[in-house]
C-alpha cells in the first residue's frame, strides 16, 4: 500500500516556475515507478512525466519537454515536478500517481498506476 499527498500548488505568474513534492507513505514506495498527470477543468486527466524506480529513466507529455523535470528521492519516499516557463494551458490540478513493477511501457496509461494522491492546485495567469 502506498499513500501519496501532493504539495507545492499556487497561482504563479506565467513564464514563473513551480515545484511540485509528492510524499509517499509505505515500505514499498521505493519499487514503484512514479508518474505525474493533470486535469484541467473540463478536459481529460492526462499524462505529463513518469520516472522508474531507480530514475534510470524518465518519460515527458510531448507539451513539456525542456520546460519540466521530473525526479526523486527515495531515502525521502519523495517525487518532485520542477516546471520551469510555465505557460497559461499549464493551469490544472496536477496529481501524483504509483505505479507496481509491471513489464515496462504504458508510462502514459493512467490504467498502469495503482495509487494515487488528492492533488494541487497550479494556476498560471497571463
Amino acid at each position: 500500500q502506498v499513500q501519496l499527498i501532493e504539495s507545492g500548488g499556487r497561482l504563479v505568474q506565467a513564464g514563473g516556475s513551480l515545484r511540485l513534492s509528492c510524499a509517499a507513505s509505505g515500505r514499498t514506495f521505493s519499487s514503484h515507478a512514479m508518474g505525474w498527470f493533470r486535469q484541467a477543468p473540463g478536459k481529460d486527466r492526462e499524462f505529463v512525466a513518469a520516472i522508474t524506480w531507480s530514475s534510470s529513466a524518465t518519460w515527458y507529455a510531448d507539451f513539456v519537454k525542456g520546460r519540466f523535470t521530473i525526479s526523486r528521492d527515495n531515502a525521502k519516499k519523495t517525487v518532485y515536478l520542477q516546471m520551469n516557463t510555465l505557460k497559461p494551458e499549464d493551469t490544472a490540478v496536477y496529481y501524483c500517481a504509483a505505479r507496481p513493477p509491471r513489464p515496462d511501457g504504458d508510462w502514459n496509461k493512467e490504467e498502469t498506476y495503482t495509487y494515487w494522491g488528492q492533488g494541487t492546485q497550479v494556476t498560471v495567469s497571463s
